[in-house]
């Protein structure tokens, strides 16, 4: 009687302790839980938020289609009867000159940063040079200086070389701008690839040119696919040095859409028909790298 009960009593708890884990295993014990209301709410917050900061866009859109004494009222007249005028106008004054330059002015530069900034940020983050931090906040500070107070000498350079009204001369410029921006979102893209790569690629006999190629780009895709992205959207909106530094031959988008502006009044409908259109390229470009511009964002942000 006590041996039994004895091996009853030793069993009894190890079957009493492994019942639970064998439901726990099951499918059928699986709670389905419902979302906090404060991830709800955030949520809620988040659409807000993005109607507030589509709203303009969505504003100007709708003023274009409007005609110039209908877009010029006070309170605006939202119900007013739509027109293609602003467009016509637009079409008529010849933009296409603009929009080559500043597509290739946008396009040309971004290509020389990413060449440029690839491998100075292999050299700062994967294989580390001295001082590498003094290095970045060097990069980090031209960008302090504002474009104002270095017109006055680009000008003065320019005209000595005869390079005034010159597209060629922007691309060096917009490289120079956007560079030390990239250096710093790709820098924090390599940072995330692992050292495991290099080393195999080196015991394979791989050179520096293919391991950058074949390598790390593919990997760090997404990164370089938003910093390029970020460089064509700054390339293509800058205004103050293109409007200094250009006159009737390499004029870009954002100067001829200021050719719009008159003094003499009733020229919102065309402004915003014009901007529309000149907006498009780079609504174009973030609709079809938005994947590619989030995962890059979030991969070099999340450590």
């Amino acid at each position: 009687m006590s041996a039994a009960s004895q091996t009853t009593e030793s069993t009894e708890p190890g079957t009493a302790a492994t019942t639970p884990s064998r439901r726990s295993s099951t499918p059928d014990s699986i709670v389905h839980r419902k979302p906090p209301k404060k991830a709800a709410l955030l949520g809620l917050l988040a659409w807000v938020i993005g109607i507030l900061f589509a709203l303009p866009v969505l504003w100007m859109v709708l003023t274009s289609f409007h005609r110039e004494t209908d877009a010029a009222t006070n309170p605006p007249s939202v119900l007013a009867p739509l027109s293609l005028e602003g467009y016509r106008t637009f079409f008529a004054a010849g933009p296409w000159p603009a929009l080559l330059n500043s597509l290739t002015a946008s396009v040309v530069s971004t290509v020389l940063v990413l060449l440029l900034a690839f491998p100075a940020a292999y050299a700062l983050s994967i294989r580390p040079v001295r001082k590498w931090t003094d290095v970045l906040f060097f990069f980090l500070s031209t960008k302090m200086l504002p474009i104002v107070a270095g017109i006055l000498p680009l000008y003065l350079i320019a005209q000595k070389v005869h390079l005034l009204d010159n597209i060629w001369y922007l691309i060096i410029l917009y490289t120079a701008m956007n560079l030390p921006i990239a250096i710093w979102m790709l820098r924090s893209f390599l940072a995330e690839v692992p050292v495991e790569m290099l080393e195999a690629a080196q015991v394979d006999g791989a050179s520096l040119t293919r391991t950058l190629r074949d390598i790390i780009a593919p990997v760090v895709m997404p990164g370089i696919a938003a910093a390029a992205l970020i460089c064509f959207i700054f390339s293509w909106n800058e205004l103050l040095l293109a409007r200094v530094l250009t006159g009737t031959v390499a004029g870009t988008a954002p100067v001829f859409l200021t050719g719009f502006v008159t003094s003499q009044g009733l020229f919102l409908a065309k402004v915003c028909a014009a901007s529309f259109i000149v907006s498009l390229p780079v609504l174009a470009a973030g609709f079809a790298a938005q994947d590619k511009l989030v995962q890059g964002l979030s991969m070099g942000a999340v450590r």
